[in-house]
C-alpha cells in the first residue's frame, strides 16, 4: 500500500453509499415513521436558546475559553477560509466588492468554517498556553446534498486553544475530547430538566463515556464496509465514539474521510502511542441517533499542523502553492501559536438533544420543496 494514494474515488463511493445521499426517494424511506415532536414549536424555541447558552458557557468553563466575534466573510487573499476537503469538490461562495468604483476592490468569500481564522485570532487576542476562544459561528456550504442532517446553513461552536509542543499527542487529544463530551452529556440532562418529556424510553440517554477508536481499528473491524457503513456498524456496539486519525491513507490505501491539508494534523505518526502503524492527531465524535436510527456526527476537531506537518500534508494533497498565502506563511514562520481546536455543530447537537428528526426543526434555512413535502408527510415540520 502506498501512503500517497490520494485518488479518492473509493472514498467518494463510500460517502455516497449511505441511504438518502443524493436521492430523495431513498431519503423518504429512511425518515422515521410515526414521528411526533416531543416539544411544541414554542417549547422548541425556548429550549434551543437555553441549551445553546448552557453549552457555550460550559465549553468556556471546561476548556478555559472566552467568547469572541467571528467573521462571516473573509478576504480571498488571506487563505483563512476552510476548504473542508482536499479534492476541491466543496468550494466557497465568492463575490467581488467593487468599493470606490473598483479603485480599492476586495474579493471576498463566505466562510465555510472558521477553522483557520481561529488560529490566527489566538494571537490577535493574546491567548497564552491553556487559554482559547469560542465563537458562535455561521457559515454557508453550498455543495451539500440537503437531507435530514445536512444544510447549506451551518452553525457551530468553533473553538481554539493554545497548546505546547509536548501536548501534541493522543492522550492530550483524548483529554480535551472527554471534556467536550462531558459538556454534551450535561446539556442533555439540562434539557431534560427544562422539559421532562424529553426523557423518553424510546430514546436512551447518551452514555457517560465515549469509546475511542482509531480509523485503522475501524477498518480492521469492518474491512468490507465503506466508511459510513463502518460507522453505522460500530455505533450498534458503542453508541458514542470518537474516531481518531481521519485524513491519512489507511491500510487499504484510502483515508477514512478526506480532510483539508492545512488545519488538522493527520500526517504525524502515532505508532509510539498506539503500538500500531497509525497516523493523525484529529478525529470526529459520532453517536447513534435513536430518532432517525442513523449515525449522527456532532463535531470534528484536532491538534493543528506545525510547519513540518503542513508541508507534508500540502505535498500529499498537491497544494504546495498554498504556502504563499498569509495564513500558511504565519505557520511556517512560527508567527501564530500551536493549537488544538474544532467545530461542534449547533443544530446537529440540538437536533439530537431535543429528539428531533430533522435539522429544519431547530434552524431556519432553505430546503427544496420536495424535501419539505416529504417531511410534512412524515409529520416533520421544518421552520420557515
Amino acid at each position: 500500500m502506498s501512503a500517497l494514494v490520494l485518488d479518492s474515488t473509493k472514498d467518494k463511493k463510500a460517502d455516497l453509499a449511505g441511504p438518502g445521499i443524493g436521492d430523495y426517494k431513498e431519503l423518504e424511506k429512511i425518515l422515521p415513521l410515526g414521528y411526533h415532536s416531543l416539544l411544541t414549536p414554542k417549547e422548541t424555541q425556548q429550549a434551543l436558546h437555553q441549551v445553546k447558552r448552557y453549552i457555550a458557557d460550559s465549553l468556556c468553563r471546561e476548556l478555559n475559553l472566552m467568547m469572541v466575534e467571528v467573521p462571516l466573510i473573509v478576504d480571498v487573499q488571506s487563505g483563512v477560509n476552510d476548504m473542508l476537503d482536499r479534492d476541491g469538490s466543496r468550494t466557497p461562495i465568492q463575490f467581488h466588492i467593487s468599493n470606490d468604483h473598483n479603485l480599492h476592490p476586495v474579493d471576498a468569500q463566505v466562510v465555510q468554517a472558521a477553522t483557520k481564522w481561529k488560529r490566527v485570532a489566538l494571537k490577535q487576542f493574546d491567548c497564552r498556553v491553556g487559554e482559547g476562544i469560542c465563537t458562535d459561528m455561521r457559515a454557508v456550504r453550498k455543495d451539500y446534498f440537503l437531507d435530514h442532517d445536512h444544510s447549506a446553513y451551518v452553525d457551530q461552536w468553533d473553538w481554539e486553544r493554545v497548546i505546547t509542543a509536548e501536548q501534541r499527542n493522543l492522550d492530550f487529544l483524548k483529554a480535551i475530547v472527554s471534556k467536550i463530551w462531558k459538556v454534551i452529556v450535561g446539556a442533555e440532562k439540562f434539557a431534560q430538566n427544562l422539559f421532562p418529556q424529553l426523557k423518553d424510553s424510546r430514546y436512551p440517554d447518551l452514555p457517560a463515556e465515549l469509546t475511542f477508536l482509531h480509523a485503522e481499528e475501524l477498518l480492521d473491524l469492518y474491512p468490507d464496509l465503506p466508511r459510513k457503513q463502518r460507522e453505522t456498524a460500530v455505533l450498534q456496539k458503542y453508541p458514542a465514539v470518537f474516531i481518531i486519525g481521519i485524513g491519512w491513507p489507511l491500510q487499504d490505501g484510502y483515508p477514512h474521510e478526506m480532510r483539508a491539508a492545512d488545519y488538522d494534523d493527520w500526517v504525524t505518526p502515532t505508532q509510539d502511542q498506539t503500538g500500531k502503524d497509525t497516523h493523525g492527531l484529529n478525529g470526529d465524535i459520532l453517536v447513534w441517533n435513536s430518532v432517525t436510527r442513523r449515525r449522527h456526527e456532532l463535531t470534528s476537531m484536532g491538534i493543528r499542523v506545525t510547519a513540518e506537518s503542513l508541508k507534508k500534508q500540502l505535498t500529499m494533497a498537491k497544494q504546495l502553492d498554498f504556502l504563499q498565502l498569509p495564513y500558511h506563511q504565519a505557520i511556517l514562520n512560527d508567527q501564530i501559536p500551536l493549537s488544538i481546536g474544532g467545530g461542534i455543530g449547533q443544530s446537529r447537537t440540538l437536533m439530537l438533544l431535543l429528539r428531533k428528526a430533522h435539522l429544519g426543526e431547530v434552524s431556519v434555512t432553505v430546503w427544496p420543496k420536495i424535501l419539505k413535502q416529504i417531511c410534512a408527510g412524515k409529520n416533520i415540520f421544518v421552520l420557515e
